[in-house]
């Protein structure tokens, strides 16, 4: 039962992540997620340091908090202060995180609250952290829920706003003449995208969550150039990653947010072999 929970939510994470993560691949925005999981420390401390616990909500808020504010500061720069998207998305993160690195050192030396902590989830012990009602009745690991929740809300998301998405990322110049704002839906997909780095990385870590908001949405991008499929393959590709990862972690005794990271990194090569042989067959039918 163990092993259905942590497969379980690897692939919640997986397509929280990868959904939104598709549009940041076409966008080529790639490396945002990543900015955010490293930027949401110091709200992570502050938040600690308001509640004066680690109860999950305050975390979950400060993080959240502090992730969308990321995203507002990286397209500051970009627009106002005329600075490429990768350098502001690297000045960005970077010096969040070192403010947090610092308010740890500096408030936090006698509480177990590192960076660690956010950086090196462990999938291994969802099973173990249980919802349990008043009652005394076991509804299953809480991460799986929160998850859950947050799938719904991404989905719907996805689908009240598909032809927004889907035209500010292809086309922005042709949707501001059709009156849609691309302001909005880029605010809008980062703090979703905000939303689900902070509920992922509690249960799984920072590092699976990039990897599940790049991997797969690359993946599918080498076998697709049509939306719909695109979205459609990011979410098997998650899957299958999940599964895959999970056995190569049982079977090596390793980790397995890791060894799940690793799996998507195969499901990348293959398609990647796919596309570089579909193209020496097209090319030879041709000749």
């Amino acid at each position: 039962m163990d092993a259905f929970w942590i497969i379980l939510t690897g692939t919640l994470v997986a397509l929280c992540c990868g959904l939104l993560g598709t549009f940041l691949v076409l966008r080529q925005m790639a490396m945002v997620g990543d900015a955010i999981s490293h930027a949401v420390l110091p709200g992570i401390v502050v938040a600690y340091l308001l509640a004066e616990s680690r109860d999950s909500l305050p975390m979950l808020v400060g993080a959240a908090t502090v992730g969308v504010l990321a995203t507002i500061l990286i397209e500051w720069l970009h627009r106002v202060g005329r600075m490429q998207t990768d350098a502001s998305i690297g000045l960005s993160y970077t010096t969040l995180f070192a403010i947090g690195i610092i308010l740890i050192s500096l408030f936090t030396r006698q509480v177990d609250l590192d960076q660690d902590c956010v950086l090196y989830g462990e999938i291994a012990y969802v099973p173990l952290d249980l919802w349990i009602p008043a009652d005394g009745l076991s509804l299953g690991p809480r991460p799986v829920w929160i998850l859950g929740g947050a799938l719904l809300l991404i989905l719907s998301f996805i689908g009240i706003g598909y032809k927004g998405l889907q035209l500010t990322t292809f086309d922005p110049s042709y949707a501001a003449t059709l009156g849609v704002s691309t302001v909005f839906w880029h605010y809008a997909l980062m703090s979703t995208v905000s939303l689900a780095t902070v509920v992922s990385f509690e249960s799984v870590g920072a590092i699976l969550v990039v990897a599940f908001l790049i991997v797969p949405p690359a993946t599918a991008y080498l076998l697709t150039d049509r939306l719909p499929a695109m979205l459609g393959l990011t979410a098997l590709f998650g899957f299958l990653s999940a599964v895959l990862g999970y056995g190569m972690a049982v079977a090596t005794n390793g980790s397995v947010a890791g060894a799940m990271a690793v799996a998507g990194g195969i499901w990348f090569v293959l398609a990647l072999g796919i596309r570089f042989f579909k193209k020496k067959i097209i090319s030879i039918i041709r000749t």
